[in-house]
C-alpha cells in the first residue's frame, strides 16, 4: 500500500480523497494554484506544493508540474480527482513514465472510452444498447445539419472530448443545429482543447441513469447499482438519488450486466462509470462512460456501504476486489444535492465573491437517517471566476426515497451562506416539488417545470403562520435581549406589549405572544382580538443566529433567518419571505407609509454575471430584432448567449472581446 498519494484537483474532491486517504494511513500531498493559496484542501492536506497561476490551464492541467510536485514530496500515486486531468490518457502514461502510479484506469480504458466517439463504437461492439446517431467526426456546421436531417430532430450536438455538460446542444431544427454547432464547438474547444463534436437523437423525455461499475487488476469487475440524474440544468446535473424510482430488479440486472460486459471489453480496473439514456418504458442506451470518479459517487456509497475512493486506491497498488457481485446490495436511498454560487432568481447566473457566513448543517447518523456534506471551502473563503461554481454537495440517506427527500429539505432549510448568491432555495423549493417527489423525472423536468426560470412565491396559509409565529418570537427574544442592556431607560421598567402585527409582503396576521415553559405560546387573533388558532414554539435560538432551528407544534422545523429593519427575512422550503413585526400602533402607521417604486432602465445591455467576454456580436449603429445575438459571455467554464429582448438599434458598444466584467457592467447602450 502506498505511505503518501498527491491529489491533483482542487475543491471538494481533494478534500474527499483526503479524509479516505487519511483513514487509511496514507499521507497526502495538495497542489495549489494562486487562486486557491487559502483553499480548504490545501489546510487538509499534509503537504501542499505551489503550481502557479489561477489559471487552469497554467496550474491543474499542467501535468509536468503535477509530476515535479509529486516527485518533490516523495508521493507514490496521484489521486486525479473529477476533470481536470483526470480523463486524460497521456497523464497516466506519464505518471508511468516518471515511475509514479496513477490512481485510476490504465490508458487503454482512458482512450477506449475517453472519446464518445470511439467509446460508442466500442459499445456496439460489445453489445450494448446504443442511440441511432452519426459517430464521425463532422467537418462543419452545414454538415452537422445534414445528418441531423438523416437522423430526424430533435438530436443532441455534444463534444467527443466533452462532460459536465460542457459543449453539448440540444437542437430541434436546422437552425438551432447551426448554432448549436458553433457553440459547442468553442465550449468544447475552451474547455477540453479539442473542438471535435458529434451528432446523435435526442430520446424524448429521456431519464439519465448511469451504473457505478468497479475492476481490478486481476480481471474482476463487479457493479453497484445505479444513480438517477435527471433532474438538470442545461445538460449539468443538480440533483442525483440512488437506486432510480424507474428501474426494477429486471431492467437494473439487464443494465448493469451491460455496463460490466463494456469495463471487461476494455479492461477497466477501477471506479467507473456507464452511462445510459432510458426512455419512459424501462428502454435504455449507452450514452457514455467515465472513466473516473464520479461528482454524484456519494450516494452510491451510501446505500452500498462502499467507500469508492478507498477502492481506487486499493486497485491502483494492486489488491484484487475484496468484494463480488453478490456482495453488492442497495440499502434505503439517498439523495444529493449540489449547492452551487448561482442566483436561481437571475435565470441561475453565475455569483463570486467571498463566503462571509458558511455553516452547513451537522453531518452525523441520527435516527437511522444520515447527513453528509461534501464541501471544498470554510467560512472566509472565497469563491472564484477560475473554477467550477460548485460551494458544496448536500447528501441524505433514509431508508426511503420519501424518508430521504424530507430529510434532505430539512438539511437544506439548515444550511447557511451569505456573501453570494447561491441555489439553495431553488433545491429546497425542489424537494417539495409533486412531480418530483412523485418520481416522474426526465432531463427536461426543471425546463418543463420551470420555463420561465424560478421565482420567489407566496407562503400558503399554513406556512405564513408558520413563518409569522417565527418572526414573532425572533422579535420577543430581541426584545428581551434589548431590555438587559445595562441603563437603558435609566432604570425605568419598560412596558411590553405582548400583542404584534407582522406583515408577510401583502398578508398582516395578528397575534399574542407569551412565554410558556421551555418556548413561546403565539396564538393569530382574528379582527376582534379573538384567538383563532394557538402554537407552542421552543428553540434555543440566540440573536445572530443564521437559522431558528426548533419545534412548532412539536414538529422540527429549520427556518433561516438574516436581520431586517424591523423585522427577518425568513427562509423555509424555498418560499422567502420578509416578515415585518410592529407593535398595534407601529402597524397603523406603517400602513400609511407610500411605497417606494423601484426605477428600471430598458436603455442598456448589463453583464448578467462577473465573466469574460467571448465576442460581441454587433457594432454601433446597427439595428437588431428581438431575439438576435448581443454578445456572448464566458463564466465558470460556460458560455451564455445575451440576445436583445425588443428591436433596437445600437448606441454604442462599450465592451469588447476579452474584456473581464463585473456583473451589471454595461456592455453596450441602445438608442
Amino acid at each position: 500500500m502506498f505511505s503518501k498519494i498527491l491529489i491533483a484537483n482542487r475543491g471538494e474532491i481533494a478534500c474527499r480523497v483526503i479524509r479516505t486517504a487519511r483513514r487509511m494511513g496514507i499521507a497526502t500531498v495538495a497542489v495549489y494554484s494562486d487562486a486557491d493559496r487559502d483553499a480548504l484542501h490545501v489546510e487538509m492536506a499534509d503537504e501542499a506544493v505551489h503550481i502557479g497561476p489561477a489559471p487552469a490551464a497554467q496550474s491543474y492541467l499542467d501535468a509536468e508540474k503535477i509530476i515535479a510536485a509529486a516527485k518533490q514530496t516523495g508521493a507514490q500515486a496521484v489521486h486525479p480527482g473529477y476533470g481536470f486531468l483526470s480523463e486524460r490518457a497521456s497523464f497516466a502514461t506519464a505518471l508511468k513514465a516518471a515511475g509514479l502510479v496513477f490512481i485510476g484506469p490504465n490508458p487503454g480504458a482512458i482512450e477506449a472510452m475517453g472519446d464518445k466517439i470511439e467509446s460508442k463504437k466500442a459499445a456496439a461492439a460489445a453489445n450494448v444498447s446504443t442511440v441511432p446517431g452519426h459517430l464521425g467526426v463532422i467537418e462543419d456546421a452545414g454538415h452537422a445539419a445534414r445528418i441531423a436531417d438523416e437522423i430526424g430532430y430533435p438530436v443532441m450536438i455534444k463534444a467527443s472530448a466533452g462532460g459536465g455538460g460542457k459543449g453539448m446542444r440540444i437542437a430541434h431544427s436546422r437552425d438551432e443545429v447551426q448554432e448549436g454547432f458553433d457553440r459547442a464547438r468553442s465550449e468544447a474547444k475552451s474547455s477540453f482543447g479539442d473542438d471535435r463534436v458529434f451528432v446523435e437523437k435526442f430520446i424524448v423525455e429521456p431519464r439519465h441513469i448511469e451504473i457505478q461499475v468497479l475492476g481490478d487488476k486481476h480481471g474482476n469487475v463487479i457493479h453497484l447499482g445505479e444513480r438517477e440524474c435527471s433532474i438538470q440544468r442545461r445538460n449539468q446535473k443538480v440533483v442525483e438519488e440512488a437506486p432510480s424510482p424507474l428501474l426494477d430488479e429486471e431492467t437494473r440486472a439487464l443494465m448493469g450486466a451491460q455496463a460490466v460486459a463494456l469495463a471487461r471489453a476494455v479492461n477497466y480496473d477501477s471506479a467507473g462509470t456507464v452511462e445510459f439514456v432510458a426512455g419512459q418504458d424501462k428502454s435504455f442506451y449507452f450514452l457514455e462512460m467515465n472513466t473516473r470518479l464520479q461528482v454524484e459517487h456519494p450516494v452510491t456509497e451510501l446505500v452500498t456501504g462502499i467507500d469508492l475512493v478507498e477502492q481506487m486506491i486499493r486497485v491502483a497498488a494492486g489488491e484484487p476486489l475484496a468484494l463480488t457481485q453478490a456482495d453488492v446490495t442497495l440499502n434505503g436511498w439517498a439523495v444529493e444535492s449540489r449547492v452551487y454560487a448561482e442566483d436561481p432568481y437571475r435565470g441561475f447566473l453565475p455569483s463570486i465573491g467571498r463566503l462571509t457566513r458558511y455553516k452547513p448543517p451537522a453531518e452525523g447518523v441520527s435516527e437511522g437517517v444520515t447527513v453528509r456534506n461534501d464541501t471544498g471551502v470554510q467560512e472566509g473563503g472565497e469563491i472564484s471566476l477560475f473554477y467550477d461554481p460548485m460551494i458544496a454537495k448536500l447528501i441524505t440517506h433514509a431508508p426511503t426515497r420519501e424518508a430521504a427527500i424530507e430529510a434532505q429539505a430539512d438539511a437544506l432549510d439548515a444550511f447557511a451562506i451569505d456573501g453570494i448568491q447561491h441555489n439553495i432555495p431553488f433545491l429546497s423549493a425542489l424537494m417539495t416539488h409533486e412531480r418530483w417527489r412523485a418520481g416522474r423525472l426526465s432531463t427536461g423536468f426543471i425546463a418543463e417545470e420551470y420555463p420561465d426560470g424560478f421565482h420567489a412565491t407566496a407562503p400558503s396559509a399554513a406556512l405564513a403562520r408558520t413563518l409569522a409565529g417565527v418572526a414573532a418570537v425572533i422579535d420577543n427574544v430581541g426584545n428581551a435581549r434589548k431590555r438587559r442592556i445595562s441603563g437603558q431607560l435609566a432604570g425605568r421598567p419598560v412596558v411590553f406589549e405582548h400583542q404584534r402585527v407582522v406583515r408577510l409582503g401583502d398578508l398582516t396576521l395578528a397575534c399574542e405572544v407569551d412565554r410558556a415553559a421551555g418556548g413561546f405560546i403565539v396564538s393569530f387573533l382574528d379582527a376582534e382580538g379573538r384567538p383563532l388558532s394557538t402554537h407552542e414554539l421552543r428553540s434555543g435560538w440566540h440573536p445572530g443566529e443564521p437559522v431558528w432551528s426548533g419545534v412548532f407544534d412539536e414538529e422540527a422545523l429549520a427556518v433561516q433567518v438574516r436581520p431586517r429593519l424591523n423585522g427577518v427575512a425568513l427562509a423555509h422550503r424555498g418560499i422567502a419571505v420578509e416578515a415585518l413585526v410592529y407593535t398595534r400602533r407601529e402597524a397603523e402607521l406603517a400602513a400609511l407609509m407610500p411605497v417606494k417604486q423601484q426605477a428600471g432602465s430598458f436603455k442598456h445591455l448589463l453583464c448578467p454575471m462577473p465573466g469574460l467576454v467571448v465576442s460581441i456580436a454587433v457594432s454601433e449603429g446597427q439595428e437588431v430584432k428581438a431575439g438576435e445575438t448581443l454578445a456572448v459571455v464566458e463564466a465558470m467554464k460556460m458560455e451564455n448567449v445575451l440576445r436583445a429582448e425588443r428591436d433596437a438599434t445600437i448606441a454604442r458598444v462599450h465592451a469588447r472581446a476579452g474584456d473581464s466584467l463585473a456583473v451589471d457592467a454595461v456592455i453596450l447602450d441602445f438608442a
